[in-house]
């Protein structure tokens, strides 16, 4: 049985379809634009509301406290005695560094105030404790 089909040369593609590739560049943009401020947030808390200056650019870390009385170091979880051991080497290393507090608002202020103790016994010098200003939304 004879082939009913004829072979006919491929002809070589001289353009590059660019519109998959646009529309990969604007998912992943969209993708980027909806999860920065999430990530940006990290632990979330409802800080209490009140009037206080901004602070100066310097070197920082934060210290979170969720409203289960979770502690984190720079959105990573960690323990009141693994804190004090990171507190004292930060202490040590780089004594004008500032430590911003950051508190759910129905955290018992024992909780607070253990987190306190522990940076005072590592001598940071320079701490803040963060909060909402009274204008800004929930």
């Amino acid at each position: 049985m004879p082939r009913r089909t004829t072979i006919v040369a491929l002809s070589e593609i001289k353009e590059i379809n660019l519109t998959p590739l646009i529309d990969l560049t604007f998912l992943l943009l969209i993708t980027f634009i909806i999860t920065f401020p999430l990530i940006e947030q990290g632990v979330p808390v409802n800080l209490p509301r009140g009037k206080a200056e901004d602070l100066p650019e310097r070197s920082t870390r934060t210290i979170t406290i969720d409203a289960k009385g979770g502690l984190f170091l720079d959105r990573a979880p960690i323990e009141l005695p693994d804190l004090e051991a990171q507190m004292r080497q930060l202490g040590a290393a780089d004594p004008d560094v500032t430590v911003m507090i950051r508190a759910d608002q129905k955290v018992e202020y024992g909780r607070v105030a253990e987190v306190l103790r522990t940076l005072h016994a590592a001598r940071i010098a320079r701490l803040a404790l963060i909060q909402q200003a009274e204008g800004a939304p929930q």
